[in-house]
């Protein structure tokens, strides 16, 4: 077993990485349950994971009610969280108890947010069943919800008291879903290691294959930058949490414009949001232009978007900046932008004048 420590004082915790740690769970776990029953929530899509766990669970004296909820981004809702936490209270957690979110980055979401208002805030653990909530959305403590202004508009810093990843459980993930969740691992490299862009650019169809070694590696390599930038900066107070947003101002206005639905995965918009926030470095000479056309040219090859037209959207760029100044990092009048000066040196530019990324848009496709 890998484990990667995410230091954070009194609300550390461990990222613990195995092949077939989900038929362990339970004997990793029963120390933290204390005798008590431990909910899961998961989604439609998981069944066969949530019987292994259970089983596991079961195994070692840990009862686990599951509530199951529907799969896709639309769960992320005011509904959801209030039919999460109600089932919750019916459980009759209590503070001290953990509460299991098996899932992607979805249910990982939801889940820690409702934990973090449940009776001031109960406990919970990750077991992220995604390759893009193993190597991000799991790690770090970020839980929220969508609503109708945007994305991941309402939610808290709230960090789990264990992450389990088991890599063997993306064997049975669908490739788009693979494919969305291997551009947080590309981001890794591009934000601030060009050797491990470089290894991304040799290794991504090994990984994308099944090959245990590769994913290892990227899953093990992109936990441990993340845990090192978290802990650096837990709430994005100093800047350096803000490099984990390279693509998602981008992103997540495009995401906005296709509904948050499943026309346009996170993964897909983020890797969209990077070919862009490089293109756009580029244009304003910040970025050599072939680092830019580097990065476009590798997220093709493995399938996903580097544009806007290959991420399905047609919208004018004022449209796509109307969506941005909903983004929660505004401050003020002012949006930062992850931007780039080359492949791994990714930096926080809190100057951009917007109508300049708008016709930077209008002139991209």
């Amino acid at each position: 077993m890998t484990t990667i420590p995410v230091a954070l004082g009194a609300r550390s915790y461990d990222v613990r990485i195995e092949p077939g740690l989900l038929t362990r769970a339970g004997e990793v776990l029963a120390p933290l349950s204390r005798g008590r029953a431990m909910p899961i929530i998961t989604d439609t899509n998981l069944s066969a994971h949530c019987d292994t766990l259970v089983s596991s669970l079961a195994a070692a004296g840990v009862t686990a009610p599951v509530l199951t909820l529907p799969a896709g981004e639309s769960t992320k809702s005011w509904a959801q969280l209030e039919s999460v936490t109600d089932w919750l209270l019916e459980q009759g957690v209590v503070r001290s108890d953990q509460v299991i979110a098996l899932g992607g980055g979805v249910i990982g979401d939801l889940v820690g947010f409702a934990t973090s208002i449940l009776k001031r805030g109960c406990n919970f653990v990750q077991i992220p069943t995604t390759l893009l909530a193993q190597v991000d959305s799991s790690v770090g403590g970020k839980t929220a919800i969508n609503s109708r202004a945007g994305k991941n508009l309402v939610g808290a810093f709230h960090q789990p008291s264990v992450v389990l990843i088991d890599p063997q459980v993306l064997d049975s993930l669908p490739q788009r879903e693979l494919r969305a969740g291997y551009a947080e691992v590309a981001k890794y490299g591009l934000i601030d290691d060009a050797g491990f862009f470089a290894w991304c650019e040799d290794n991504a169809a090994a990984l994308f294959a099944g090959d245990p070694a590769a994913r290892a590696h990227a899953i093990g390599h992109s936990v441990a930058a993340k845990a090192r930038i978290v802990a650096a900066d837990e709430r994005e107070t100093t800047g350096t949490r803000a490099l984990l947003n390279l693509g998602h101002t981008f992103g997540h206005a495009l995401e906005a414009e296709t509904g948050f639905s499943d026309k346009l995965l996170h993964g897909e918009a983020v890797a969209a949001g990077m070919a862009l926030a490089f293109a756009f470095s580029a244009e304003q000479g910040l970025c050599p232009a072939e680092d830019a056309a580097r990065v476009a040219a590798h997220l093709r090859s493995v399938g996903l978007p580097d544009g806007l037209t290959a991420a399905g959207v047609t919208a004018d760029g004022a449209t796509l900046v109307g969506h941005m100044l909903h983004d929660k990092k505004m401050e003020g009048s002012t949006l930062p932008f992850l931007l780039a000066r080359g492949i791994g040196q990714t930096y926080l530019d809190k100057t951009v004048d917007l109508a300049k990324v708008a016709a930077f848009l209008d002139g991209v496709r």
